[in-house]
């Protein structure tokens, strides 16, 4: 009888226990079975906008490094840095003088080093921009190769061009991605050389050996400092054509526009891939031989599906590549006016020709592109947001856009900075400049949006910051950011880190997908997560057994900024109101606590038995 006391207390004990343990299991189990990319939320910085710390109007390093802290609280797992190289700065930062140098405008090399050791220190990991295609014409081998000096001579791609009635020309129509010609004369060297994009951005010459030689030393100087990955930027623009042949005409109308050919001869060509094999050899073997963690290549290719797929491996599977391609369906393909059903057709396109075994990602926003809020519309800002976080593979967010900032678009002509904006004059500037997501980072009310103490930034900060900013936010009771943040933490799950996939749309604006697991996979009695977006502003009525039979009733878990619902609310299945633009994430009934009552019960009934 002694001994029987204690079995009621504790018997209390294990239940207390089991019932932590099951609600803890609701919000998050580690995923150790998966490299830790293949989950991460990557948040891209641009660094010039993000946080200035010696108010000269541009951010730096040393900003970012005191901005570690936010990241981590936010549930950010790593970054990726645009350009903070050596650089005259004609295109921001993506024409390299110096590829191992941190140009003194945002900081010096010990300040980079030192924001590897704190993002370290925080569990945090620093990807950096790469950018290979080509280099500054101030670069000391651009200046080397046009005075023909050797072994430079040939790291870029020289030609003397044609004469046409006694007139000299460019070697062919290839046109410049910043419009016009995409060759320049040099009077130096008197011949034209190849800019695929500014003319101050010569291209490289990758049929030389030598060139992809000091890329591999690039990689490996920075690896070695604490680099954590490399994002690969205009990677398809890598090769052209050995003959340099004419391409064939697309858009007669305008002779000096990027889109006046097909790009068959300056994009895409097949020996691409095999420096991309090269550089992934490079990062594996440095692993290899340090240990620690993967370091991550993923590449930037506006590309078609089949093309931007080949960056993961070779068709036989033997040659592995990138360990993974950006994903920029949600850029190029979907909009404002986007229907479920288009929404549908190309994730599920994406997922039906991944490769298999390979890791997807999501890009649903970037500093080339306009911001998630002005593509999409504010109103959508939370449902987009849940649909990145809810998808599987890795989620990119760009800076800002988990607040809902929308694009600056009244800079002015004199104000624009941007060369593809600045090339197209007064008149055609405005849509084109990419300077209107790329204006300063919203974190207060105060002058210049908490962003920089300096009388003017480099970018003027976008009229409505008081408005929205982040500190607003972060005190509100419901806000775009504290959805994010939501949104962040429901991804951690298990159904979401491993489970499968399947979508539908309930008519053209109602969208939906779950995330469930199998059988096998189902550690807790906690085996899905349905999404559902509304993309309207008028409400819907779904009947989820459509998509994922539950038959009775399931609970809310997450919710939209201005719901109608409240998380832990209980509905039917078969009749779901979604109201206008509503989001919201469904589970089952209390999560794993019938598995914590099944148990509880068993433990109860063991211990009367013994007792009795």
């Amino acid at each position: 009888m002694g001994a029987r006391r204690y079995l009621l207390p504790l018997a209390a004990v294990l239940l207390l226990l089991l019932g932590q343990c099951s609600i803890q299991g609701q919000e998050q189990e580690p995923s150790s079975d998966k490299q830790w990319w293949e989950t991460a939320v990557f948040y891209q910085i641009y660094p010039r906008s993000f946080y200035d710390t010696n108010a000269d109007g541009v951010g730096d390093i040393v900003g970012i490094t005191e901005k570690l802290q936010y990241l981590k609280d936010t549930g950010i797992d790593a970054t990726w840095l645009s350009p903070i190289f050596s650089s005259p700065q004609e295109d921001f930062g993506y024409d390299v003088s110096d590829f191992k140098l941190v140009d003194p405008l945002f900081g010096t090399n010990a300040h980079l080093e030192e924001l590897f050791r704190e993002a370290t220190r925080l569990g945090l990991k620093i990807v950096l921009d790469f950018v290979p295609n080509h280099t500054s014409d101030q670069h000391q081998w651009f200046i080397d190769s046009e005075r023909g000096i050797e072994p430079y001579k040939d790291y870029y791609i020289w030609h003397p061009g044609r004469t046409e009635n006694g007139v000299r020309l460019p070697p062919n129509n290839w046109q410049s991605v910043f419009y016009g010609s995409a060759w320049e004369l040099s009077p130096t060297r008197n011949e034209y050389y190849l800019h695929q994009f500014a003319k101050g951005q010569p291209d490289l010459n990758y049929r030389n050996p030598a060139v992809i030689a000091e890329f591999d030393e690039v990689l490996r100087y920075w690896m070695e400092r604490g680099a954590a990955g490399f994002r690969v930027d205009a990677i398809n623009h890598m090769f052209e054509d050995a003959e340099l042949r004419n391409e064939p005409i697309n858009n007669p109308e305008d002779p000096n526009s990027y889109g006046y050919t097909h790009h068959i001869y300056t994009k895409d060509l097949p020996e691409t891939y095999e420096v991309i094999a090269r550089w992934r050899t490079v990062l594996d073997d440095f692993v290899r031989q340090k240990g620690g963690d993967a370091v991550i290549m993923m590449t930037e290719a506006y590309a078609n599906l089949t093309m931007t797929l080949k960056y993961y491996e070779s068709e036989d599977g033997l040659q592995q590549r990138a360990h993974f391609p950006f994903n920029f369906v949600m850029i190029e393909e979907l909009g404002e006016g986007s229907t479920a059903h288009d929404f549908k057709f190309v994730i599920d396109r994406w997922l039906e020709n991944l490769p298999r075994g390979k890791t997807t990602n999501w890009v649903l926003g970037n500093h080339d592109k306009p911001r998630v809020a002005s593509r999409y519309g504010v109103e959508r800002v939370d449902g987009m947001q849940l649909m990145l976080m809810g998808l599987p593979g890795v989620a990119v967010t760009y800076n800002g856009d988990e607040l809902g900032m929308v694009d600056h678009r009244d800079i002015s002509f004199e104000e624009t900075l941007d060369p593809q904006g600045c090339n197209l004059g007064e008149e055609g500037y405005k849509w084109a400049s990419r300077d209107p997501q790329r204006v300063p980072f919203q974190w207060d009310d105060t002058l210049n949006a908490g962003f920089s103490k300096a009388p003017k930034t480099w970018l003027p900060v976008h009229p409505l910051y008081r408005q929205t900013n982040l500190l607003k936010q972060q005190e509100a009771d419901e806000s775009h950011y504290k959805f994010y943040l939501d949104a962040v933490k429901m991804r951690r799950h298990r159904v979401f880190t491993h489970g499968q996939f399947k979508s539908r749309a309930f008519g053209d604006w109602a969208f939906a997908f779950v995330r469930f697991l199998r059988e096998e996979e189902n550690r807790l009695d906690d085996p899905y997560r349905v999404v559902l977006i509304n993309f309207s502003g008028e409400p819907r009525t779904v009947d989820v057994n459509d998509l994922y039979e539950i038959r009775n009733q399931t609970e809310v878990y997450l919710v939209g900024k201005d719901s109608r619902h409240k998380v832990g609310h209980r509905m039917s299945a078969k009749q779901v109101a979604l109201g206008p633009w509503e989001s919201l994430v469904l589970g089952p009934i209390s999560g794993g606590s019938r598995l914590a009552l099944s148990l509880a019960l068993l433990i109860v009934a063991t211990v009367k038995a013994f007792l009795y």
